[in-house]
């Protein structure tokens, strides 16, 4: 199966540029894996570069995991991560999914310098 870059990803969510969405499309036809760090780069980037809100950073990985030809890679924990992003928006994408993949692969607590996410079960504040 083909991976999916970061940027892929994002003119699927974004559809802003007309022949990149198209060229975007075209490649995922097939099918594409999407990585956890290019799935991460692409919240990032919604956030930060098209300044969408958190509730629509969370539609965003929910339409990518409902993507008919993708595959995201752990998917489940991904799934959690998602659950705890939409419950606690402020801690952030990237901070859920850290979290999720700790608690998954049995790593925990999480030590963390970020209050916000040293509040959530499984983290440790530092």
């Amino acid at each position: 199966m083909r991976a999916v870059d970061t940027n892929v990803l994002v003119r699927l969510i974004t559809r802003g540029e007309t022949r990149q969405t198209a060229s975007a499309e075209s490649f995922v036809a097939k099918g594409g894996w999407v990585s956890l760090l290019a799935l991460t780069e692409a919240v990032w980037v919604l956030g930060n570069v098209y300044e969408l809100n958190a509730a629509d950073q969370a539609r965003a990985v929910e339409m990518l995991l409902n993507h008919q030809q993708l595959v995201v890679d752990g998917r489940e924990t991904v799934v959690a991560a998602l659950d705890l992003f939409r419950a606690r928006p402020a801690l952030g994408f990237s901070d859920c999914l850290l979290l999720e993949l700790a608690r998954n692969a049995g790593h925990l607590p999480l030590g963390a310098f970020d209050r916000k996410l040293a509040k959530v079960e499984g983290a440790l504040k530092l």
